[in-house]
């Protein structure tokens, strides 16, 4: 069967390499985004499905964007029969989802129909949901509202944060897609269709949503830490600097600190919330690396009492 394979994160890698690996398909093409100049703004930085390509000399186009004619020709020159679609990063138009004979799958990162769109992993982290799983979907033209071929699903523990269940996810999507590639026909022709009525999205995800205000409960400020630390990153403020919070941890112990109140116990330090209060494990000072808090007390001379941010948050 041949397939073009459409992805751009770490997060579809996985999937890539299932479906190269699988004795019924033959990768004829892998599409990831454009090349992006990185963060310095001094060399181009390459994605990593396209690292991949690479990595196992796949064929490789990287279009601005799929509705222009010249890109839709040359992907229709490869003779697709199957399009296998993970967080590539454009909506496919009509005219690509038509060329394939089986038409398109997508890898979701949620159990659809909630939390369509482009940040499922972080909301499910943020709503702090016990359980998540994986979607492989009969792609349409809308925000994730094709029919559900397949769904897999994990429990998500209380200490996982962002990259820890974007891992698990990808290698839960990458086993499910090798489910579906055993006989891709029969998959793509038995599928359910999502209750839309019950669906929900995710938005875009703000730089500012990553502040912390102590005066709500630890749960919640745990849950945003383990959501958004690694983008767009959380912080507060101490010293009238920026302090990124990389790593908390829920405890019962020094239960009555006051909203952003620091207490030092050895090389432990604790913070008060609205409800209860947390262990930080990791910081970053502005315009210093990452560190443990042993570290952070140690070379800040951090003293009990002490607030983070503003109490009145």
């Amino acid at each position: 069967m041949r397939v073009v394979f459409m992805g751009t994160p770490q997060f579809a890698v996985p999937c890539l390499e299932s479906v190269l690996t699988h004795p019924k398909a033959e990768i004829v093409g892998v599409y990831t985004q454009p090349d992006r100049v990185n963060r310095r703004g001094k060399k181009m930085s390459f994605s990593p499905v396209k690292e991949c390509a690479l990595t196992h000399d796949l064929p490789l186009y990287q279009p601005a964007t799929l509705r222009d004619a010249d890109a839709q020709k040359e992907l229709q020159k490869l003779a697709p029969e199957l399009l296998i679609v993970v967080a590539y990063g454009q909506i496919l138009p009509a005219k690509v989802l038509e060329i394939p004979r089986l038409g398109a799958i997508n890898v979701h990162a949620s159990l659809l129909p909630k939390y369509r769109g482009a940040a499922p992993i972080q909301y499910s982290l943020l709503n702090g949901d016990e359980t998540t799983g994986v979607t492989i979907m009969h792609l349409d033209e809308g925000m994730d509202t094709g029919d559900i071929i397949l769904q897999r699903r994990i429990d998500i523990p209380i200490d996982w944060e962002f990259n820890q269940l974007s891992a698990h996810l990808s290698i839960l999507g990458a086993e499910a897609l090798q489910e579906v590639l055993a006989d891709a026909a029969t998959a793509i022709g038995n599928t359910t269709q999502q209750a839309h009525d019950r669906a929900t999205y995710t938005g875009k995800i703000a730089k500012e949503w990553g502040r912390i205000h102590w005066s709500k409960n630890a749960r919640t400020i745990h849950n945003l830490v383990r959501a958004l630390h690694t983008n767009p990153g959380t912080y507060t403020f101490f010293r009238e600097k920026r302090l990124k919070i990389h790593q908390t941890v829920l405890t019962k112990a020094h239960a009555r600190l006051l909203p952003g109140e620091l207490l030092v116990d050895g090389t432990d330090i604790f913070v008060g919330t609205g409800e209860g209060s947390l262990q930080l494990l990791q910081v970053q000072p502005e315009s210093k690396r990452n560190m443990q808090t042993a570290e952070f007390i140690n070379g800040y001379q951090i003293k009990s009492g002490e607030v983070l941010g503003e109490q009145t948050d």
